[in-house]
């Protein structure tokens, strides 16, 4: 096996085979019931948020509004596999 010299090429491959490189990826959000219940309530009456609702939202949960427009697309697409 021969080597180009570089010392990141072995780093590259452990990335390239699944290691994990540069940014960390986020932890995945812990949803309460309460904030399930919630966030499925309001997506009954409305199945895509404005900035200002998802402000209020995130602000009522105690979410950030990335978590809360995330959980929106997600909870679109689940609707989308149902149908």
């Amino acid at each position: 096996d021969e080597s180009s010299g570089y010392e990141s090429e072995s780093a590259e491959r452990s990335a390239a085979a699944g290691g994990t490189r540069g940014r960390q990826r986020r932890a995945r959000t812990a949803f309460t019931s309460e904030q399930v219940c919630r966030l499925e309530k309001t997506f009954q009456r409305q199945k895509y948020l404005g900035a200002t609702e998802r402000r209020k939202l995130a602000a009522a949960l105690q979410l950030s509004e990335i978590q809360i427009k995330t959980w929106f697309q997600n909870r679109r697409m689940k609707l989308k596999r149902q149908i």
